[in-house]
């Protein structure tokens, strides 16, 4: 009884991740008989699953789009990674969104098993969530990929006032071992970042998760700092901000502060008004020509211009003389 339970469960998985299974592909998934397949078919249509059938070369199975949402099958990096999005929604500030997604977030939580739980109720106590940052859609830069699991182990780690230990490798390629005090996980910029306490150099750190390997709980517990999740989310932008934003501007544009804003979206978060008819724009980039990148979205048939180091103001006009040149030969 609980093979033929396991493989139903499974069937029901690979019907719920893919859109259509031959049933040869199915048999030989499950490494089951053509006739055990159906069997196992007919078992969740009778638990209220719409299978599709067909015959034929191209038969096989589909999992039918039906009226109502039927149970799902999650691995536990799925689970954590619901958890995750659910609660930046609900932190989000979507109004009248809030109870139905921390109504989902409580059904999910209430059928997981004790051990996930936990690691979602630490991710939801000690990720200090906000909204993410320009990150690879106009930065040009791949968003780093952060394990389901490293994420959950750290957020227990916040929240147990457990010791870590680990390997770290910093932004020019040194790698060095790292014992901290845990506080809060915080992303910015569609990264995750770890805010800690440094033991050996005796102050706060801010660690990218993705330059984070060999991560070791001690099971050594400490008296945690006072730290409220806005201090925390402070702390780590101004961290990442010294770190990469070395370069910066700030343009004066011709434009309402409300329309300019509407224009760049998120992106314009930090644009201010001058007067009723004119607003600036500050500007912050690792290398001056991401920095002039940035100009290129601005909306067309609006006048500006850019206040900035003498660094940046040459670059733009070399180039706005190589546009100049490459549009005359054109």
């Amino acid at each position: 009884m609980a093979a033929t339970t396991s493989r139903t469960l499974e069937l029901l998985s690979l019907l719920q991740s893919h859109r259509h299974w031959s049933a040869r592909e199915l048999v030989d998934r499950l490494g089951v008989s053509d006739r055990t397949l159906r069997r196992d078919v007919d078992r969740l249509r009778e638990l209220g699953y719409g299978i599709e059938s067909a015959r034929g070369s191209t038969g096989g199975y589909r999992l039918e789009a039906g009226t109502g949402l039927p149970p799902l099958l999650l691995s536990d990096d799925e689970g954590v990674a619901i958890a995750v999005g659910l609660r930046s929604q609900a932190t989000a500030g979507l109004r009248g969104a809030e109870h139905t997604t921390l109504s989902a977030l409580a059904k999910i939580e209430q059928v997981l098993p004790p051990a996930l739980r936990r690691r979602i109720e630490a991710l939801q106590s000690h990720a200090a969530t906000g909204a993410g940052g320009p990150g690879s859609a106009r930065s040009g830069r791949p968003t780093p990929e952060v394990d389901a699991e490293l994420l959950g182990l750290l957020a227990l780690g916040c929240r147990d006032s457990e010791r870590l230990r680990f390997t770290y490798t910093d932004a020019a390629g040194e790698a060095s071992a790292r014992v901290v005090e845990p506080y809060r996980l915080v992303p910015v910029a569609r990264r995750w970042y770890l805010l800690a306490w440094d033991r050996q150099r005796e102050d706060w750190r801010t660690f990218r998760l993705d330059r984070m390997s060999d991560v070791f709980p001690t099971r050594v517990r400490f008296e945690p700092r006072p730290m409220s999740d806005d201090d925390a989310r402070a702390r780590v932008e101004a961290a990442v901000r010294w770190r990469d934003r070395s370069v910066k501007a700030r343009v004066v544009a011709e434009l309402p502060q409300a329309e300019l804003v509407e224009h760049l979206g998120w992106y314009g978060r930090d644009v201010v008004a001058i007067d009723a008819a004119h607003c600036a724009w500050p500007l912050e980039a690792d290398t001056v020509e991401n920095l002039s990148m940035t100009l290129m979205w601005m909306p067309r048939g609006v006048r500006y211009r850019v206040e900035g180091p003498a660094e940046v103001l040459d670059f733009i006009a070399m180039q706005a003389e190589r546009f100049a040149e490459a549009s005359a030969r054109a």
